[in-house]
């Protein structure tokens, strides 16, 4: 993308904005370099960010752990390029041409860190994808796994 073009916004939506959501806005956050904005939010938010979300994401150098659950608003959806939704089902408003995406994910609430481990990299791939359908080449975060590469011996 060049400066002209205007960037890309990308809305995560969740029930709690807790787990996923926040691990996808995370990697996204990273893995744009800044060429993106990322927002998430719940239709139903928690009151804190899942700490085994926190600990899974911290094992691949992404910090989410000052992030805040915040409820979704129909300002936001209609600001978005890209919404994409994680098990909200109809909660989310409808706005013509915006581009909708529903990714089916397990929930991380109440799991240990190994299976959350395989959520986020399976959000991590996703993002991935996503970065390149926008037109945005993945950033290398220092070296570490979240800059593309293999994520807990995973292919990215």
């Amino acid at each position: 993308m060049t400066d002209a073009t205007p960037r890309p916004s990308v809305l995560f939506v969740c029930v709690h904005n807790a787990g996923r959501s926040q691990m996808a806005a995370g990697f996204l956050r990273e893995l744009g370099g800044g060429a993106v904005d990322v927002r998430s939010a719940g239709s139903m938010p928690g009151d804190r960010i899942n700490p085994v979300a926190v600990e899974a994401m911290r094992e691949v150098g992404i910090d989410i752990a000052d992030q805040q659950p915040r409820v979704l608003a129909p300002a936001a959806v209609e600001a978005s390029d890209v919404v994409v939704t994680m098990g909200c089902g109809d909660a989310c408003p409808y706005y013509p041409g915006t581009r909708y995406e529903d990714w089916e994910l397990d929930d991380p609430a109440g799991r240990d860190l190994d299976a959350v481990r395989t959520i986020r990299d399976e959000i991590h791939a996703r993002v991935v994808a996503l970065l390149e359908s926008l037109g945005v080449a993945p950033a290398d975060v220092g070296g570490s796994e979240a800059s593309g590469g293999p994520v807990e011996g995973r292919a990215g």
